[in-house]
């Protein structure tokens, strides 16, 4: 217990690989730019790192971004260092700022605020962000970064008239030289005055928009010229990259808080709110406060609450189906104690480990299966006291009962460990998402063996002294069964060809019907929000895409289900999101299932969505959540649940063979949100200078590219100290004068013997299109078209869309396609499952060949282990549950209890063989003496994970697959045992003489 309290429990693992993301910013250059001299060089110099296994990049306007993955079981923090080695040594052009490592993390975001103030500007705003409230959240022991998303940045702007210059004889350079030589401070060294010791300083710095105003440029016949005579000064902000907006507030200041790696989340989260609570105590300007808009917190007390009803209403019905087959309060009580013991067992080695716990490794565990080696221990320790002598000792009973069972419970127990190795062994992002599940389960069943063998016996021997009842003990409904079980197996004894001939039939026909059953690498998790994303055309500009972000949120917001929505278009500054206007994401937080009106599912709240949505010509939309989007970016580096990479050189072709393998996508039933990502079209203004040209003026290059940055885009000459703030200050032409192609043609250079000549004299200004998002992974340009599955099963989909593909188009030399996301992962699991099964069934045949000293008794165990899946197959099939991740841990789990069940079987016919019965009686009677333990243990593990098969609680979804193979073939499983396994061992004489013992 004192463990326990101490557990980290996560919503959902983390998958993604230690992950290394290199930003670099130049607001200057295009895509292609981007890509030449700067993604490229970092790419070379970045190559052959170690652990290093793919290199993806992303380079657009004024970004370039690249994520390094490595493996799995590489240091984290030892490739970040790496990394910052090797950056050391990249030569990028001059100007350019040293690139930066992003803190991006797939599930990292752990809290999101807004913060708010009647009366303050979002300026204002977003300077308490990044200069106050960032710095006091990073300060939480456990927080690596906040992303600041929306506001305004504060900066200061002289916007200059090109004709004042002309006026007073000053060049665009002189202006900017004295502005920055305008602002400094400077150092005199000290004085000694008499016995003291005095600092000299000069203090030059500017303080307001006054000093700003009075900066002097030069002057003309003794009359200073001052920056007021040339430009307007103001307080503005910077080109904006981004924007948030919230319900009916348009534009709001957003942060992320990001989680350092490896960090348990809820004692971080606990403290994070005790920083904000004294950020709003008092720390904040007045007025100013912090609102939560999502947090952690939530998502795992909803997927806990899920997971705690089922482990209760599952522990209520094992315990009524031990009531049923036992009748004694007593030894039910010691066999249900199994299951908490066995959880803290498990959880007690998670702490110690330094594991976490989260939704999906708890939710797999049957707390059925994790009785049954107590049921079975506790069925013959129960048996052996109703039925022993008056004279016989109740501690040897229980020793002797005990003997009995431990060595097929012990053995059983290591076949579902075995079981496991699939499941152990995974790798990538399955092994991140279920090895957790497989080690939690397994520590549960070493708990749940440890009990049965050491302290259930003990327990059970409280009272055992009043147990003993005269006539057997039966309860009514295990005598009318044993009745029934009684009348039939001899005659199917009689008839055994005949009945092998229907379990065969039968299960060839449930073969035949694994086809129609479909796959997926993992079902969805819910997590009671959506995440969607809206793709608008690339050239579209940040007011329209504004005014679209609200017009998108109103609709959304219409929806009674919906509880609260959050639009960010575009970017951050700081460009940890690799996207510009076009790219609008709302996360949308929806009720508790159980108050939205009528009998409406997510699946239909999306149809109508969409179909509203749809009004919105030329925009494609995409649904996820939140944390499976940043998963599914992870597993792919794209977003989106799956995409088709097209790889090649050259942009155009990739971008006609991407439209035509979109068309041919299009027509596959189950294909939804498709759409091929646009990188091309980008409307550029391309200022080409014409060298000869320019040489008669006495122009270089560089001189009329200075010129002209600093007149559009505007040049960050200083920067003004607010206290412990700073801010820019910039310098560009007034709006007028930079904002129409004829403008800028118009913009005067100044020429070295004084003169002045218009910008189109020297380079050709005209419009032009180009890349606007270049996709880069290991040295190669793709285009990725991105898809989800809805409505359909995955691998079916898939296989339909390959053989289109396939039959109708074909790839230039040097061009192909790889799938990416769901299906890939899917398909690495399968090729890998399909060798480490074998294997795995290879050594459950060892065991038991050890347990049985009999090979042929190995085979008729393992024999009946198919039909015993036939129930799962036909669980699935007519609950319409894909072939998931998940669901092969239930065929793990059935085939372990299978296993447990028909080893305890086959040794109760055993042992009475070796004491001297005859060999068709010793079947007869050990199954009469077995049925009631073997049908406990079948039904516990189908009754402890009945719940989880019908919930639809938040969380439930990861359970559902495996628990309904579970549920379903524990049915075939027990009719398995009692009818086939007795005919399938009559086919051997008793090969022991009387009284062997082994």
């Amino acid at each position: 217990m004192y463990l326990f309290l101490r557990l980290d429990i996560e919503a959902y693992p983390d998958p993604a690989p230690p992950l290394v993301e290199v930003i670099t910013q130049n607001p200057s250059w295009s895509a292609e730019e981007m890509e030449r001299q700067i993604t490229v060089p970092i790419e070379t110099a970045l190559n052959g790192l170690p652990h290093l296994q793919y290199v993806r990049a992303i380079s657009i306007f004024g970004l370039s971004d690249i994520k390094l993955y490595f493996d799995y079981g590489s240091d984290y923090f030892m490739d970040r260092q790496e990394v910052v080695n090797r950056l050391q040594f990249v030569v990028l052009p001059q100007g350019i700022a040293p690139p930066q490592l992003s803190p991006w993390s797939t599930i990292g975001e752990i809290l999101r605020y807004r913060l708010d103030g009647p009366g303050y500007s979002l300026n204002e705003l977003k300077a308490a962000q990044d200069w106050l409230v960032r710095r006091e959240i990073k300060q939480v022991p456990g927080i690596i970064d906040i992303t600041t998303f929306g506001g305004t940045t504060r900066q200061y702007q002289a916007e200059v008239d090109p004709r004042k210059l002309l006026q007073y004889g000053v060049t665009l350079p002189q202006v900017l030289n004295a502005v920055a030589a305008g602002n400094a401070n400077a150092g005199g060294n000290y004085l000694t005055l008499g016995s003291q010791n005095v600092n000299v300083r000069g203090l030059g710095l500017l303080r307001s928009l006054e000093d700003m105003r009075s900066v002097i440029i030069t002057e003309r016949n003794a009359v200073p010229v001052f920056l007021r005579d040339v430009a307007e000064i103001r307080e503005g902000y910077q080109p904006r990259l981004g924007r948030v907006g919230m319900d009916g507030d348009s534009d709001i200041v957003q942060g992320t808080v990001l989680l350092q790696r490896g960090e348990q989340s809820l004692p971080v989260l606990e403290a994070l709110r005790a920083k904000i609570a004294r950020l709003n105590g008092g720390l904040l300007p007045r007025g100013m406060r912090i609102h939560t808009i999502y947090d952690r917190t939530n998502l795992i007390r909803v997927t806990t609450h899920t997971v705690r009803e089922v482990v209760l209403l599952g522990l209520v019905l094992v315990t009524a189906l031990l009531l049923v087959f036992l009748g004694d309060v007593r030894i039910c009580l010691v066999a249900a104690l199994s299951i908490p013991l066995s959880l803290l067992f498990a959880f007690m080695l998670l702490v110690l480990t330094r594991q976490s716990a989260n939704l999906i490794s708890i939710g797999a565990i049957d707390f059925g299966i994790l009785v049954d080696t107590a049921v079975i221990g506790l069925e013959h320790i129960h048996r052996r006291l109703r039925s022993r002598a008056t004279h016989e000792p109740v501690f040897e009973v229980i020793a002797e009962a005990l003997a009995e069972s431990s060595r097929p419970v012990f053995f059983s127990v290591g076949v579902i460990l075995v079981a496991f190795i699939p499941l152990f062994t995974m790798t990538g992002v399955p092994g991140k998402i279920f090895a957790p599940m497989s080690i939690t389960y397994g520590y549960a069943l070493v708990g749940g063996c440890l009990f049965a063998l050491f302290l259930a016996p003990v327990l059970a021997s409280y009272g055992a002294e009043v147990a003993r009842v005269k006539g057997g003990g039966d309860t009514p409904p295990v005598r009318w069964l044993r009745y029934h079980y009684e009348r039939l197996l001899p005659g199917l004894l009689r008839r055994r060809r005949r009945a092998l001939m229907v379990a065969g039939v039968l299960l060839l026909a449930a073969m035949a019907l694994v086809p129609f059953i479909g796959g997926e690498f993992m079902p969805k998790l819910e997590e009671g929000n959506m995440w969607i994303r809206a793709t608008l055309p690339q050239d579209i500009s940040f007011e329209t895409s504004s005014r679209l972000a609200d017009q998108l949120r109103q609709v959304l917001r219409s929806y009674p289900e919906v509880t609260q929505i959050v639009s960010q278009l575009g970017r951050p500054d700081d460009g940890t999101d690799v996207t510009t206007f076009n790219n609008i994401e709302f996360a949308v937080d929806l009720k508790p299932h159980g108050e939205w009106p009528g009998h409406m599912s997510k699946e239909k709240l999306i149809e109508q969505m969409q179909r509203e949505l749809g009004k919105f010509p030329g925009i494609e939309f995409n649904f996820s959540q939140n944390i499976q989007d940043n998963v599914e970016e992870a597993m792919s580096g794209v977003k989106g649940e799956n995409s088709l990479k097209l790889f090649g050189d050259d942009i155009d072709v990739l971008v006609s063979r991407a439209e035509e393998i979109r068309e041919v996508m299009a027509g596959v039933p189950g294909i939804t949100d498709l759409a091929v990502f646009p990188v091309t079209g980008q409307p550029e203004l391309l200022i080409s200078i014409d060298r000869s040209a320019s040489a008669r003026y006495g122009l270089m290059a560089a001189d009329v590219n200075a010129a002209v940055q600093a007149a559009i885009g505007g040049q960050a000459v200083t920067q003004i100290l607010e206290g412990d703030r700073r801010f820019d200050f910039v310098v560009r032409y007034r709006p007028e004068f930079r904002q129409s192609v004829e403008a800028i043609r118009n913009i005067l250079l100044p020429t070295p013997e004084g003169g002045r000549v218009p910008l189109g004299q020297v380079a050709s200004v005209e419009m032009h299109r180009g890349a606007f998002m270049i996709y880069r992974e290991n040295g190669r340009r793709y285009l990725p078209v991105k898809f989800s599955v809805r409505g359909r099963d995955l691998s079916g989909t898939m296989a339909d869309m390959e053989g289109r593909l396939g039959r109708r188009v074909r790839l230039p030399e040097g061009y192909h396609y790889e799938w990416a996301g769901e299906y890939e992962s899917l398909k690495r699991e399968l090729r890998r499952l399909a060798i480490i099964i074998p294997i795995s069934l290879a050594i459950i045949v060892a065991l038991l060949y050890v347990l049985f000293n009999s090979l042929n008794d190995a085979w008729i165990v393992l024999g009946v282990l198919p039909f015993g899946a036939v129930g799962g197959v036909l669980s699935l099939l007519l609950t319409r549950t894909p072939f998931s991740i998940s669901a092969s841990v239930g065929f793990a789990s059935a085939i372990g209890v299978t296993t447990l069940a028909a080893s305890v079987f086959l040794s109760g016919i055993r042992r009475l063989e070796r004491k001297g019965m005859p060999f068709h009686a010793a079947i007869l009677a050990g199954s009469m003496v077995e049925m009631r333990p073997i049908m406990l243990a079948c039904l516990a593990a189908g009754l402890g994970l009945l719940p989880a098969a019908i919930s639809t609680g938040i969380g439930a979804q990861a359970q559902q697959p495996l628990a309904r193979v579970v549920v379903g073939a524990m049915v075939t499983a027990t009719l398995a045992i009692l009818f086939l396994l007795p005919v399938f061992a009559s086919y051997r004489p008793a090969v022991y003489p009387p009284g062997q013992q082994r």
